[in-house]
């Protein structure tokens, strides 16, 4: 029977992020936040929750709305299609579509008027729950950023993220990492194309892409541009959150094509390593574009690092089992070089002690025991104490004593 060494794929990815000449990318998704934790009315909560929880949370910020009859209108429209749990994404995609087509007329009983008013209301509701602050300096996402700042590079780090809040932002401002997102300016911050293309900035600036928008991006016109995540008045400007792929004016979209384009132009690099994780792989788009970097680069590698057991990742298992780049690593098993299997097994005296990694006895009963490998990586948190790890602790936490002194 075929295993996987979980202690060898720590290795060879600690190898690969230690190399100040390859280029690094970090894909954040929406479970990154899950582990960052606060304290709500007396309850431990996530700062910001999943794609689930914001579902949630909206369709009950619905239940005392104006708009409550538009949207369950829309709702009901999933529930005919035979889709009766969509999210929130695919609600506002459905919503844009309709829009695109209604004109004059109504659309499944909807006019372009409400559409575009459920569009404002679900894009503020999302901002509302999205535009959170970190609560202290240890969180993974400053983990990050330290580890970003840490280690003089030949090439940038670049981070992707699905994710529309600032946490990231915050964090690379907290520890004095320089970034490029896309956007040039002070007052209000212009999208600059060119500059993205160009790429002329300095290796030590990280690059910053939000592939599906953020809280502080706006539009007004055909302008689109980067502010505070101040609230915005209706009819004035629109929040730009969430591409659905769909067919909008050029100056709409943009900024995601330019967003996208940057992860393609990323996986055609050299060797190029790209860390994904809280990530589940719901956006078809976003795999065909991973999968399709790596099938036309076979020097790059990407390491899926997914939370809990690796049933949950249908879609992930189908792109590592015929992709060999691809490594998906869960707590239970691993798609390693197209082949998958569980983690190896190992009797006591045999483990090596490393915090991503928990040994869990198969019989209880016994005092010599076979263990088997719960590989943690896929947690944001423990990823954040693995990049730790890598500059040394002395390095965080002086660097942490320079920001109380600031």
């Amino acid at each position: 029977m075929h295993f996987h060494d979980p202690v060898r794929q720590l290795d060879y990815l600690q190898q690969c992020l230690s190399q100040s000449r390859r280029s690094i990318g970090l894909f954040l998704s929406a479970g990154c936040p899950l582990a960052v934790r606060i304290q709500d009315n007396g309850e431990n909560k996530p700062i910001i929750p999943d794609i689930a929880g914001l579902t949630k949370a909206i369709r009950n910020g619905f239940s005392d709305s104006k708009y409550k009859d538009q949207f369950q209108r829309i709702v009901k429209h999933f529930e005919d299609d035979k889709h009766p749990e969509p999210n929130i994404e695919e609600i506002l995609s459905h919503i844009r579509s309709l829009h695109q087509v209604a004109g004059s007329e109504k659309v499944r009983g909807l006019t372009a008027d409400e559409l575009s008013k459920l569009d404002d209301e679900i894009s503020r509701k999302i901002v509302e729950i999205a535009d959170k602050s970190l609560p202290n300096n240890y969180t993974p996402y400053h983990k990050v950023a330290m580890w970003i700042g840490a280690i003089p590079r030949e090439e940038p780090v670049e981070i992707f993220t699905t994710n529309y809040d600032l946490l990231m932002e915050q964090a690379l401002e907290d520890f004095q990492v320089p970034y490029f997102d896309g956007f040039t300016g002070s007052r209000l911050a212009f999208f600059d194309s060119y500059s993205m293309e160009e790429d002329q900035l300095p290796k030590r600036w990280a690059r910053l892409w939000k592939l599906h928008g953020s809280i502080n991006w706006k539009q007004k016109n055909s302008a689109v541009s980067r502010s505070g995540s101040e609230k915005i008045d209706a009819g004035e400007y629109r929040y730009i959150i969430h591409p659905s792929h769909l067919k909008y004016d050029e100056s709409r979209r943009m900024p995601y094509l330019a967003m996208m384009d940057r992860l393609r132009s990323f996986l055609k690099k050299p060797s190029s390593v790209l860390i994904v994780n809280g990530y589940s792989f719901g956006d078809y788009h976003l795999n065909e574009i991973l999968a399709d970097g790596l099938r036309g680069n076979s020097t790059a590698i990407i390491f899926a690092l997914v939370y809990g057991k690796i049933e949950k990742y249908d879609n992930a298992i189908k792109i590592a089992c015929t992709t060999h780049n691809f490594n998906l690593l869960a707590e239970d098993e691993a798609v390693i070089g197209t082949r998958r299997a569980a983690w190896v097994e190992k009797e006591k005296g045999e483990v090596s002690e490393y915090p991503e990694i928990e040994w869990i006895p198969k019989d209880t009963n016994k005092q010599d025991l076979i263990k088997f490998a719960h590989f943690k990586l896929g947690d944001f948190y423990i990823l954040g104490k693995f990049l730790e790890d890598l500059i040394g602790k002395e390095v965080y936490e002086g660097m942490e004593k320079k920001i109380e002194i600031r």
